[in-house]
């Protein structure tokens, strides 16, 4: 990793403001985030808004600045990617699409990518009180020793406030 893009990651963490950390488990080649929130929709109006992501990402979050050029298609093989110019960068890559349900990516976000890391980004979506109850995961794996110290608070962090961000998007209509 190079020290740059740390110091890249934590300047977005820096202007997105604070977030509860949610790290629940850390080993030196492992983490785990997790973060919950009640939503005041149906499992299935939730699973349909993940693949409206550039309505609620938070565009501090994206490599172009602009959460309208990030796409996640909700099928196998779909492609969680955002448009960079005449370019653009695969953020993840859907392994199980459940509607209603389960979404989950092969995902190293952010300066995971670099690392060479092997990350699972779960969306698991349950009816709960007249809305849906959402739980967000990443579990990252095979990380050089060290590593999650370094980043797991950091990406935990974007995480929560992109959880936050899909929550505000379906309770008011406002993105992230």
């Amino acid at each position: 990793m190079r020290a740059t893009s740390i110091a890249a990651f934590a300047a977005v963490l820096a202007v997105a403001g604070p977030a509860a950390a949610e790290v629940v488990e850390l080993s030196e080649t492992s983490f785990r985030s997790r973060h919950t929130v009640q939503i005041d929709a149906p499992p299935e109006r939730v699973y349909a808004a993940l693949g409206e992501i550039g309505r609620w990402w938070d565009p501090a979050h994206t490599y172009s600045g602009k959460a309208e050029n990030m796409t996640l298609e909700l099928k196998p093989g779909g492609c969680f990617c955002e448009q960079v110019g005449a370019g653009g960068v695969r953020h993840g890559v859907v392994v199980l699409a459940l509607p209603g349900q389960t979404l989950r990516l092969d995902a190293p976000l952010g300066p995971l990518q670099e690392e060479g890391v092997a990350a699972a980004y779960t969306f698991a979506i349950k009816a709960a009180g007249g809305g849906a109850e959402v739980t967000q995961t990443l579990h990252v794996g095979g990380a050089r020793p060290g590593m999650p110290a370094q980043l797991a608070a950091l990406v935990d962090q974007v995480l929560g406030q992109a959880l936050l961000g899909l929550e505000r998007y379906l309770e008011t209509g406002e993105g992230g």
